[in-house]
């Protein structure tokens, strides 16, 4: 008389984790309707987070930052810069 098999357990795949603090958030770009080009998450200084950046259809841009900071330049000679603490900078781009 032979032991009638034990039926193994499949070991289950780790249930993928929703940790927010390992979530990748994947990068969601498009174009409004003034025909703006947006992408979020993309300031300057991050990859993740709440930053993103505008190229907008007359050649000026957006950044805003995780850190609170903001950077828009016209694409017409000048860019202003806001730190985290609404101090702003604007400098001619011209060359």
């Amino acid at each position: 008389n032979h032991c009638p098999q034990k039926s193994k357990s499949k070991a289950h795949a780790p249930i993928s984790q929703q940790d927010t603090s390992t979530t990748i958030t994947m990068t969601r770009s498009g174009t409004n309707s003034q025909g703006n080009h947006y992408n979020t998450p993309g300031g300057t200084n991050s990859n993740g987070g709440s930053s993103y950046h505008y190229s907008n259809s007359n050649g000026s841009y957006y950044y805003s930052n995780d850190n609170g900071s903001t950077y828009y330049n016209s694409g017409s000679g000048s860019a202003t810069y806001t730190s985290p603490s609404g101090q702003s900078t604007t400098n001619s781009t011209d060359k």
